[in-house]
């Protein structure tokens, strides 16, 4: 019996959707919105073979766009159970250091992408993709000055090494089709968004 697992990668700029078929990509899309996402995903997953139907649906869980990632997660929650298909997430920083590892080989990654209020999202990961540094969001100062490896990824990478003086870059932006590239680590059944940091609205304290 085939397993089809249906990706959706929406918390970024970019917005892709890919279908694999026992693991070997059947057919994907990826785009570069800014933003539209919300207009854009359905019609991108409809135009795949099957309309996208699966028996597990895999969405980037974040940090990045509020949006995108509440659009992406919506999808996936609405048709895994129209579907009844199973459903597990993975981090954006975790797909993009195992997109670098793939065009670089397998090595030590650290990834700075844009955060809000003009921090950077940043995490370190060892050459088998697993979490050596955990997610931060932190002024451009403090992001450089806590990241060590040497290969620098995402969008603000460059920014980085030339902050540091030392270094090389890899400018990738995460995509459904690099699903296969994710280690079995980096997948989650936990499917609650990861915002990266704390939220900027707070309840009111109560007071007696």
């Amino acid at each position: 019996m085939s397993q089809r697992t249906l990706v959706i990668d929406s918390a970024s700029e970019a917005c892709s959707v890919a279908l694999f078929e026992n693991g070997k990509l059947v057919a994907g899309e990826f785009r570069v919105l800014g933003r539209g996402h919300a207009e854009a995903l359905v019609p991108m997953i409809s135009a795949l073979p099957g309309r996208g139907r699966a028996t597990r649906i895999a969405v980037a869980l974040g940090p990045g766009s509020f949006t995108g990632v509440r659009v992406g997660l919506a999808a996936a929650r609405a048709l895994a159970l129209a579907w009844g298909a199973k459903t597990c997430g993975y981090s954006t920083l975790a797909m993009i250091a195992a997109m670098a590892r793939g065009e670089a080989g397998a090595q030590p990654v650290g990834v700075a992408v844009t955060g809000g209020h003009g921090e950077w999202f940043v995490e370190g990961f060892d050459a088998q993709g697993a979490t050596t540094r955990a997610l931060a969001s932190l002024p451009p100062e403090q992001a450089t000055a806590v990241t060590a490896e040497a290969l620098v990824a995402g969008s603000q990478a460059r920014s980085l090494v030339h902050a540091r003086g030392t270094g090389r870059t890899i400018d990738v932006m995460p995509d459904a089709r690099a699903f296969p590239l994710l280690p079995a680590g980096a997948l989650l059944e936990d499917d609650r968004p990861l915002y990266g940091r704390a939220p900027d609205a707070k309840l009111p304290t109560r007071t007696t």
